[in-house]
């Protein structure tokens, strides 16, 4: 499952973001990374199987600050929509069994005949 995870990063400057986005971006399972916020100081982690703690701990041993606001599932468009149209299951019937067909026997009574 897909999750959005945003944390707060106190970074001042621009070397303390790149920073901060090379320790997620080594993190296991992370997909796309971002920066966001005003200030620009909210990191947004998309990931399968992401270890928010293990993160928020390496971040916190390289930039000091970090602070876990958001973690949610996210849902992709394309697994929604598999979800939402799948055919309906046709019933299944059994093959028809045809009658073999009719045979017609016509005997000759033979020409030769004693009585």
């Amino acid at each position: 499952m897909k999750k959005k995870i945003v944390i707060k990063v106190c970074v001042p400057c621009d070397g303390c973001r790149t920073k901060a986005l090379e320790v997620a971006a080594r993190a296991d399972g992370v997909i796309s990374l971002a920066i966001t916020g005003d200030d620009r100081d909210k990191l947004e982690v998309v990931g399968v199987g992401v270890d928010v703690t293990r993160l928020v701990i390496c971040l916190r041993k390289k930039v000091r600050c970090a602070e876990i606001l958001l973690v949610e599932e996210v849902k992709d468009k394309e697994e929604e929509k598999e979800e939402e149209e799948k055919p309906e299951c046709k019933p299944c019937y059994p093959p028809y069994c045809y009658a073999p067909p009719p045979v017609v026997v016509y005997d000759e009574p033979s020409a030769c005949s004693i009585m």
